[in-house]
């Protein structure tokens, strides 16, 4: 049972490193099926990291930061669904420019804050999200097979990852059983159609710009208050960037979304599960090899064996309506 044991730790690692990208995948999302291509994921992950790491900071308490780093990425969304939507400016421009200035904007503040180079200081325990131990985890843990999935794989993870799989059936429920969802996609299809039967284009692509916000915001207070206790800059490390990946390897639907960032979590674990470890007739293995399976896998599969991966007709096209 030493090889399951060893899957089981090497899943349930993978399982919380998929998390963020599972919020940031499904933020783009929400954002892209309604014609708003969003590259500043990267940025807004960073900002929601910075702003809970301040409000967890000063008051101690972790719904305090909770609130401030997803009202924080909300702000930002909105910055970029202003430019886009409003202004017509060009998407790809705007993200980058996101993630530009959150990348400087969160080191400088933070630095000039605590003064140890933009990281802050550790959370106390009352200030991040403990794990949830389901009922009769510890009793059925013994049971061989069932056990350890129960224990280890379902149970004892934090808030922000169970919320994070709950929005997978949800968003696919919004989007594809509501009116809501389904105007909105039509939005990121064909936006003038919409605007015809007299419905607003630009509330559903801000309504789509604050979800997008929520859900990357979450990404970013993932990292703080559960996964490292504090913030330092690029701490991100282009999880955004791999977001955006998922989200195209799973051509804008929900479901492929979170089987891909679990794919992305898994290999990752794995990269450091296997740091210093020889296999048979091998060696030792290549860190850098493993970390680039995820984006090799990507493309070999983009390249010829998942079809095109065509994204909503309007995307990054900027309505203008006819008068």
């Amino acid at each position: 049972m030493g090889w399951f044991d060893a899957f089981i730790v090497v899943f349930a690692s993978g399982i919380r490193l998929a998390v963020p990208l599972i919020l940031a995948c499904l933020a783009g999302l929400w954002s892209e099926r309604s014609g708003v291509v969003d590259i500043g994921l990267e940025g807004k992950i960073l900002v929601g990291a910075f702003g809970s790491a301040v409000g967890a900071t000063f008051t101690g308490d972790v719904w305090a930061g909770l609130a401030l780093g997803v009202a924080s990425t909300v702000v930002f969304s909105l910055v970029h669904g202003y430019a886009s939507i409003d202004q017509r400016a060009n998407q790809i421009v705007s993200g980058t420019a996101i993630n530009m200035v959150a990348d400087g904007l969160t080191a400088l503040v933070g630095n000039a804050i605590w003064e140890q180079g933009g990281r802050t200081p550790q959370l106390p325990d009352q200030a991040q999200f403990g794990t949830i131990e389901w009922p009769f985890a510890r009793e059925i843990g013994s049971v061989p097979i069932v056990g350890p999935i129960y224990q280890r794989l379902l149970s004892g993870h934090d808030l922000i990852t169970y919320v994070a799989f709950l929005m997978v059936p949800l968003t696919y429920w919004a989007l594809y059983s509501t009116r809501f969802g389904l105007r909105l996609r039509a939005v990121g299809e064909n936006p003038a159609a919409v605007d015809t039967a007299g419905i607003s284009v630009r509330a559903l692509r801000y309504s789509a710009v604050v979800i997008c916000g929520v859900l990357v915001g979450l990404a970013g207070v993932y990292l703080v208050l559960s996964q490292e206790a504090y913030f330092q800059p690029h701490m991100s490390a282009g999880r955004g960037f791999i977001a955006l990946a998922a989200l195209v390897f799973a051509k804008w639907r929900p479901w492929p979304a979170l089987a891909t960032c679990l794919l992305f979590g898994f290999l990752d674990a794995l990269a450091i599960r296997l740091q210093g470890v020889e296999l048979p007739a091998i060696g030792p293995v290549p860190v850098q090899a493993i970390e680039a399976l995820p984006y090799v896998l990507t493309v070999v599969l983009l390249a010829g064996f998942i079809g095109k991966a065509i994204p909503p007709r309007a995307s990054g096209i900027p309505y203008v309506k006819e008068r």
